[in-house]
């Protein structure tokens, strides 16, 4: 399965997270990763285990950046 495949099937998951606000597909390392834009990380201690992001999604790397609030300007 592609990478952009991948993200459809796990796009309603991820974004059903906790401070989940998008997701796509970014670079790291000079590899493909599914980015996962979240408001403000927190330490893993303070999720449920259900509410972390997965290191890996069907053999894809996933990244968490810390993008704020979106809004409409």
């Amino acid at each position: 399965m592609d990478i952009e495949a991948t993200l459809r099937k796990h796009e309603d998951f991820l974004m059903g997270l906790p401070n989940v606000v998008g997701v796509g597909i970014g670079e790291r390392a000079g590899k493909e990763v599914i980015t996962v834009f979240v408001t403000h990380k927190v330490p893993a201690h303070t999720l449920a285990a259900e509410e972390i992001v997965p290191k890996t999604l069907d053999g894809y790397e996933t990244d968490v950046e810390e993008i704020g609030y979106i809004s409409a300007q």
